[in-house]
């Protein structure tokens, strides 16, 4: 594949979950799966049809083999990946309790990709990249992550590439909200949920958001508010709203990657912000409706298709 190049700094690891639909406690079979925030989203974006690379570091053992295979098999390129014969790579379950929500347990303590530093980020721009993707996920695994999300922000708005975040605030996670606001500035893409947009931003109203993000330095917001759509720029520079196309929910994991990967493809292929919402919500709706992270994606055709029947504004 030709074309400009995404790559994605950030964790990907091997999740199980349970196969018979019962709790983790229970379960006596599970599916394995591999997910991560930017492979998902770099996932997304070569199915949108652009290249992209993952930037990371596995253990060398059968669980970081699994993540390279599942990742070329995606379309993602793994030259980038660093694999450290020292760490192994991170696990994590996703459980699923009786009323119907969803707990992931995470076992990444320690793991090969909590050791990226500065170098990793140098790794990255070294690949000559259109666009950069980072996401808070990344920056909180620890300071040396957390270094190479600034180091490879700070480079990246140097040498006029592109900068895509989302933040991906996680409860569970160290607070990183401070660390995100100075990325601000040298952000071309927010993507965020409706959710994350107070504890970032300071507020949820729409309007609000883009405004404060511009006044902050954003180039261009997508803000994500799940079943209830997304919002994007409008011709005069407001929030338009686009409503959700999924119609099927089976398991929410994963969508919002999906959505921010696929924007960011059609962006870089001249689609607008709405048509790049439009394709974004498409590919969201899909893996909504299958288990798993990346495996409701469309088909290389079918993406295809929706890319020509994207609108181009």
């Amino acid at each position: 594949m030709t074309g400009p190049l995404i790559v994605g700094l950030g964790e990907a690891m091997v999740l199980f979950q349970p196969a018979d639909g019962l709790a983790l406690a229970a379960c006596e079979t599970a599916s394995v799966h591999v997910a991560g925030a930017e492979l998902n989203l770099l996932a997304a974006a070569a199915r949108a049809g652009v290249r992209a690379a993952f930037c990371s570091r596995v253990g060398a053992d059968p669980f970081g083999e699994r993540v390279l295979s599942a990742a070329a098999g995606l379309g993602v390129e793994t030259g980038l990946v660093v694999v450290d014969p020292g760490r192994p790579t991170g696990l994590f379950a996703k459980d699923t309790r009786a009323d119907g929500a969803r707990r992931v347990h995470y076992y990444r303590a320690g793991s090969a990709a909590s050791a990226m530093d500065s170098a990793d980020a140098d790794r990255a721009l070294a690949a000559d990249p259109v666009l950069v993707a980072v996401s808070g996920l990344t920056a909180a695994l620890g300071d040396g992550p957390r270094l190479a999300v600034e180091r490879l922000a700070r480079l990246a708005a140097a040498r006029g590439v592109h900068l895509a975040m989302d933040p991906n605030l996680r409860p569970g996670l160290p607070p990183i909200v401070d660390v995100l606001r100075g990325l601000l500035p040298l952000t071309r893409f927010l993507l965020l949920g409706i959710d994350e947009a107070g504890p970032l931003l300071g507020a949820e109203e729409p309007q609000e958001v883009f405004r404060l993000a511009s006044a902050a330095g954003v180039g261009e917001v997508v803000l994500k508010a799940g079943a209830d759509g997304c919002w994007h720029h409008g011709d005069d520079g407001r929030p338009e709203h686009l409503p959700a196309a999924a119609t099927r929910v089976v398991d929410p994991v994963g969508a919002g990657d999906a959505f921010a990967g696929a924007y960011l493809a059609a962006r870089l292929q001249r689609i607008g912000p709405r048509g790049a919402a439009w394709l974004g919500s498409q590919f969201a709706a899909g893996v909504i409706a299958a288990p798993g992270d990346t495996e409701g994606l469309p088909s290389p055709a079918a993406a295809t298709e929706l890319l020509a029947a994207a609108p181009v504004l």
